[in-house]
């Protein structure tokens, strides 16, 4: 039985295929997608029930058969050319770009091929507010991503320095790699870590320094792959959260950070939902941001953030003592 992910994108490239190709035998369109002529004609059947919303039946994909061609007759707006917004534009080059350097990717050329075609789209449409090649993936140093993959790719185990950005802190750690994964346009490598003495993800974009060592990678039999079906990081019970107004300025936090929900508003400001485990390093962090942040939730943190403000203006002689 053919798959769901084998069908889905045969039947998107079926119609602008047909439309160049009126009148096509069945038997020769069916050898292009290498599939029987008897499969062919159930996805030409399921396109019948496709089109626009509305669901009419003037608003569905109709096709002609004439003996045994095929003439596509209403392509029910699959003719006209994919059109992105900026964002969905930046989003696909970031995640081209990390697919393009993730090992075992079987035609990286094709990758490659792709990604010249979008950015050549995307430097001639010239969408207004949109920066590319900022990505995370644009901040991974080329030579961890190249020790990281090397390892990860002959069993090796890494010395690496790494950021974790939930404690503000850099730390020495052995890893034992045993995966690498490319999640939400960013690579991660999964490892067990030996300080830590189990399980952890690392965002290529935040390992300082990577080193391969001599000796061979050995995860303990406990280590299992993480299950990220349901998203790379699920909520713990005692994370806090905390909505926050971000000027245009800052909205670098939505990208850097894990949120949880992120609302355009009005002037590029956005309003995003933020999980944080530390009340003293969410202060920290809406600080260092000098007032491009606002507190919306929970009004506890916003007063830290101000009493923190305020005492730092007492010791540097801008407010009177009180």
């Amino acid at each position: 039985m053919t798959s769901a992910t084998q069908r889905l994108p045969r039947l998107l490239a079926l119609v602008p295929y047909l439309l160049s190709r009126p009148g096509i035998p069945i038997a020769d369109a069916a050898a292009d997608f290498g599939v029987t002529p008897q499969q062919l004609r159930k996805d030409l059947e399921l396109l019948w029930m496709c089109g626009l919303p509305g669901y009419g039946p003037g608003d569905l994909i109709d096709l002609s058969f004439d003996s045994d061609s095929i003439t596509v007759t209403y392509d029910a707006g699959m003719r006209r050319p994919l059109r992105l917004t900026a964002s969905e534009a930046t989003s696909l080059l970031v995640a081209l770009r990390a697919l393009a350097e993730t090992p075992g990717v079987p035609d990286t050329d094709a990758v490659q091929r792709t990604l010249a075609k979008v950015e050549n789209a995307v430097g001639q449409a010239r969408p207004s507010g949109v920066v590319i090649g900022l990505g995370a993936e644009d901040a991974v140093d080329p030579d961890v991503r190249r020790t990281v993959q090397s390892a990860a790719t002959s069993g090796k185990a890494l010395r690496i320095r790494y950021y974790t950005a939930s404690r503000d802190e850099i730390s020495e750690r052995t890893v034992d790699p045993m995966r690498l994964l490319l999640v939400d346009g960013r690579s991660y490598l999964e490892a067990w870590c030996r300080s830590a003495r189990g399980v952890r993800m690392f965002r290529l974009d935040r390992i300082d320094d990577a080193e391969r060592l001599d000796e061979p990678a050995r995860p303990p039999s406990e280590a299992e792959p993480t299950d990220v079906s349901a998203g790379l990081f699920q909520p713990a019970p005692d994370q806090q959260v905390a909505e926050l107004e971000l000027e245009p300025d800052a909205r670098w936090v939505a990208e850097y950070y894990q949120v949880d929900e992120v609302t355009d508003l009005p002037g590029g400001r956005a309003r995003v939902r933020m999980r944080y485990a530390d009340r003293d390093w969410m202060v920290r962090l809406l600080l260092g941001l000098g007032g491009q942040a606002r507190v919306l939730t929970p009004a506890e943190l916003g007063g830290d953030v101000r009493q923190r403000a305020s005492a730092a203006l007492r010791r540097t002689r801008h407010l009177p003592s009180t």
